[in-house]
């Protein structure tokens, strides 16, 4: 009887503590969703879709000033309704829902183009999915990655115009056995990607791992982003985005929300130098 009665305390306690968990997790969540019910002609809507792993996914804390909406920055819902970004973009994990780097993308991207332009952040990364996973199109944390990736192409297609890819994976493949393979599988997959978008020279943005020195696969994660480095000087509209020095402030060794801001301006910023679009106008 008292056995189980300190089991039923544990069991509460527990509970308790992961309520409270969510419940600061969640804290600065947006309460409301701000519809876009009118969208820009097709060329005046720029899409980019973020893919990759819970990096990507994001699992920083979101705080008040993630939630600060622009009109011209649009992500989806889970439903596949378009609307007002605010962080947290992605919605495929649920119990892990954090800061990612698509609205500080997003916002600085904006202050370089017309404005005319609106862009259209796709959320399509999942947690932990190895990048053979993505490969063979499996079912990862109920999330079919090469289909869902296909459909979300065609639901940017129909809207506006795909103009690149934000990818951040790697630390689910910073193995032994999967390193040797990497580059080849990266070269792969976006070639899949590409063929799926209808574009052979679909820009490509990959953010190397966070290399975490008290981390136990730091040398792995090393190795990994050597491969990627070495990927991007074999394909000339695949670009490096340098986050090695970004701090893992948040949990589980992921990037925390500084980092995630600063890593979103880095993607936007060498976007921007890639397609050399700060003197463009388009009306």
């Amino acid at each position: 009887m008292k056995i189980k009665f300190v089991f039923i305390i544990t069991i509460c306690i527990s509970t308790a503590c992961m309520r409270k968990e969510i419940a600061i997790r969640t804290q600065y969540f947006p309460k409301v969703e701000l519809r876009k019910e009118t969208l820009p002609k097709k060329k005046n809507l720029w899409v980019f879709l973020l893919v990759g792993q819970s990096n990507m996914a994001g699992r920083g804390f979101v705080e008040p000033q993630d939630t600060i909406p622009s009109e011209r920055v649009l992500t989806i819902n889970k439903k596949g309704d378009i609307i007002i970004a605010k962080e947290p973009i992605h919605f495929y994990e649920p119990t892990e829902l954090g800061l990612d780097c698509g609205l500080s993308f997003g916002k600085e991207i904006t202050k370089y183009i017309s404005d005319s332009i609106t862009l259209l952040l796709i959320p399509t990364a999942v947690g932990g999915s190895r990048i053979s996973q993505w490969l063979d199109d499996e079912r990862h944390r109920k999330v079919r990655l090469l289909t869902n990736f296909k459909e979300k192409v065609e639901l940017g297609k129909n809207n506006g115009q795909i103009k690149g890819i934000l990818w951040h994976q790697g630390e689910s493949d910073a193995n032994q056995a999967d390193i040797p393979f990497y580059k080849d599988r990266l070269s792969e997959l976006f070639l899949q990607f590409r063929e799926i978008v209808g574009d052979e020279k679909l820009p490509i943005l990959i953010g190397e791992l966070g290399a975490y020195s008290d981390r136990k696969d730091y040398e792995y994660s090393l190795q990994i982003n050597k491969q990627i480095k070495q990927y991007t000087t074999s394909d000339s509209n695949a670009i490096f985005v340098k986050s090695s020095d970004l701090d893992n402030k948040g949990y589980n060794g992921h990037f925390g929300s500084v980092s995630q801001r600063a890593f979103g301006i880095r993607f936007a910023k060498e976007y921007i130098k890639h397609e050399n679009i700060s003197s463009l106008t388009e009306d």
